[in-house]
C-alpha cells in the first residue's frame, strides 16, 4: 500500500468531473472572481478511466464523483457505468446539490453508482435561497425523494453550518434526517478558497453542535475510533438513527486523512486546501505510459506532507491569531469537497 510522509494510505479518489455549478452557496463558491474552464481543458471520460485504473492499481478502492455540480457534466451515468466496471473499486458515491437529482436518479443506479451525499443546509426556502443564491428547496428536496426510491443509499445529507444563518435549524434538519432513515453530517464552516470571508465569529464548533442535539435528541458515540472517515458518529438512544459532525477546524483530521482529489481539468490534488494541483492531463495527453502515469502519482503522494486543518488549529490558537487570506488555495469549485 502506498504511503506519505505521515504514513497515510492512498485509499480514496475524489474525481470532479466540473467546475460549473447551478448554485452560488456563500461558503463554497466565488461569484465574479474564478475563470471558467473550456471544455477542452477537462478531461474525457476515458482520461478519467484510464487515471481510475492507474490509481486503482496504487491502492483507491473507493471514488467519490464531485463537481461543481456533478450532474452538469453531460452523459455522467455513462461515466459511472464505465467505472463500475473498473476491477478494484469497491465504492463510487456522488455528492450532489440535488437540484437535478430526480431526472438521473434511476439511470446512475442503473449504470452502477452505489450511493449519494446530497448537501442540504436548510429546510427553510428563504434561507436556503440566502446561503445557495441560487435554485428551489423543493427541488432539491424531490431530487432527494428521487435518489431513496432509486435506491441509491445509504443516504447521506450535508449541512455546512453556519452561525448566524442556519444554526438554529440543527434540529428540524435532524428531524427531517431521521424521519427519512439517512444520516446527516454537520460540517463546521471553513475557510475553503480564497473568497468566502471566512471568520471565526461565523463558526459552530463540534462542541457546541453536540450540545444543541443533546437538548433534545439524546445520542452516544457508535465508536471512539473515526477511522479514515471524516466525520466522528453518534446514535441516538431510541435506536431511530444517527448522525454524524465534520469538525476539520475545531478538531482536525489531517492524521487520518486518505484522499486524493482529481480536478476537471486533471490535477492532482492532496489536500482540501492546497495551493496548487500536479498536472496529470499534460502527461496523458503527450503519450506517457501508464507506468509513467503510475511514477508521477506515486511520487506526489509518497511526498505528501500536507496537514493544513492541524497548522490553522495552532494558529487560531496562538497570539498573531489566524488570517485565511495569507494562504491562497485553489477554489472549492474546481475540488468538489
Amino acid at each position: 500500500m502506498l504511503t506519505d510522509r505521515h504514513r497515510r494510505e492512498l485509499q480514496d479518489l475524489r474525481i470532479s468531473v466540473t467546475d460549473r455549478c447551478n448554485l452560488r452557496c456563500t461558503y463554497c463558491m466565488p461569484l465574479d472572481q474564478y475563470d471558467w474552464l473550456a471544455r477542452e481543458q477537462i478531461l474525457s471520460f476515458e482520461e478519467i478511466c484510464r487515471l481510475v485504473r492507474i490509481f486503482a492499481r496504487l491502492g483507491s478502492s473507493k471514488l467519490r464523483i464531485t463537481g461543481g455540480e456533478p450532474l452538469l457534466r453531460n452523459g455522467l451515468p455513462e461515466l459511472v457505468g464505465m467505472l463500475a466496471r473498473i476491477d478494484e473499486i469497491e465504492d463510487i458515491c456522488l455528492t450532489t446539490n440535488g437540484l437535478l437529482l430526480s431526472d438521473s436518479a434511476v439511470d446512475l443506479r442503473r449504470a452502477g453508482l452505489h450511493r449519494v451525499t446530497i448537501s442540504l443546509d436548510s429546510l427553510n426556502p428563504d434561507t436556503f435561497l440566502r446561503m445557495a443564491q441560487r435554485g428551489r428547496l423543493d427541488s432539491v428536496l424531490a431530487g432527494v425523494a428521487a435518489a431513496k426510491a432509486a435506491g441509491l443509499g445509504p443516504i447521506k445529507i450535508n449541512t455546512v453550518v453556519e452561525r448566524g444563518v442556519n444554526d438554529r435549524e440543527i434540529s428540524q434538519l435532524l428531524d427531517y434526517s431521521r424521519k427519512e432513515g439517512f444520516e446527516i453530517r454537520f460540517i463546521e464552516y471553513m475557510d475553503v478558497g480564497n473568497v468566502n470571508d471566512w471568520t471565526a465569529r461565523k463558526l459552530v464548533t463540534k462542541t457546541e453542535i453536540l450540545s444543541r442535539i443533546s437538548e433534545s435528541h439524546p445520542f452516544e458515540p457508535v465508536t471512539s475510533e473515526r477511522g479514515s472517515a471524516p466525520a466522528v458518529r453518534y446514535r441516538f438512544k431510541d435506536g431511530s438513527g444517527g448522525f454524524g459532525v465534520i469538525a476539520s477546524v475545531s478538531e482536525p483530521f489531517c492524521g487520518d486523512c486518505t484522499r486524493a482529489r482529481l480536478t476537471a481539468d486533471g490535477r492532482m490534488v492532496t489536500c482540501l486546501f492546497s495551493p496548487r494541483g500536479h498536472d496529470l492531463k499534460a502527461m496523458l495527453r503527450t503519450s506517457a505510459t501508464d507506468r509513467e502515469l503510475s511514477e508521477a502519482i506515486a511520487s506526489v503522494w509518497v511526498g505528501r506532507t500536507d496537514r493544513y486543518s492541524e497548522e490553522r488549529l495552532v494558529a487560531i490558537s496562538s497570539k498573531e491569531g489566524y488570517r485565511p487570506e495569507a494562504v491562497r488555495k485553489l477554489e472549492m469549485i474546481s475540488l468538489g469537497g
